[in-house]
């Protein structure tokens, strides 16, 4: 009989081969023959669940994206009811919550690592989804909106803020951190990164 394959399975060890090519080659060099070798398949099989490069490349992204989401909803699961917590307590959640986004392991420099190539790419590159990059740009900053609403609802955040002006300084602050640390390790380590955004949620805090 022949072997049976999981469709979804090959898709995502496809996207994580892509993955890799893009992290180590660049995103030029990221083409399907390229991934293909990577991941072990033939041209014809990978064909078989992506007819192009846009399509992967489209796919890739918006599974990226998920892998981020899927994170970020399970440590919001973890965290529980915070009601009872110390504000200290809090404020350590709310920065592990964010350090989500950061490129703090491996697997979270990779994804950004791949992320940055995608979103300067997609200003001019047929093959990337524009809409994608902006969904994520859109959604991080509901993300840290929503964060410094309940933390001024829980008595947190510092009074007289303009929740639109610290959105956004938190966004950007993130997408600097995130940028920084990839394009230069020595200069900014993942340690620092954390100590930068401990530092800024302690002025939100007051």
């Amino acid at each position: 009989m022949p072997k049976q394959v999981d469709p979804v399975a090959r898709r995502n060890d496809v996207v994580d081969a892509l993955f890799r090519v893009v992290l180590r080659d660049g995103l030029q060099r990221a083409s399907l023959r390229a991934v293909a070798d990577e991941a072990g398949l033939n041209i014809g099989s990978l064909r078989h669940y992506f007819a192009n490069q846009q399509e992967l490349m489209s796919f890739a992204m918006q599974a990226m994206l998920d892998r981020v989401s899927d994170r970020l909803l399970r440590r919001v699961d973890e965290m529980g009811d915070v009601s009872a917590l110390t504000r200290e307590q809090r404020r350590s959640l709310t920065a592990g919550l964010l350090s989500e986004l950061l490129p703090l392991d491996e697997t979270r420099r990779a994804e950004v690592a791949v992320f940055i190539d995608f979103v300067a790419a997609a200003r001019t590159h047929p093959a990337i989804d524009a809409e994608l990059a902006r969904r994520s740009a859109v959604g991080t900053r509901a993300l840290v909106r929503r964060i410094l609403v309940r933390m001024e609802d829980t008595g947190a955040l510092r009074p007289g803020l303009d929740a639109d002006v610290e959105t956004e300084r938190l966004s950007s602050l993130l997408d600097g951190l995130s940028l920084n640390t990839v394009l230069h390790p020595e200069v900014l380590s993942p340690e620092k990164c954390v100590r930068v955004l401990q530092a800024h949620l302690d002025d939100l805090t007051g």
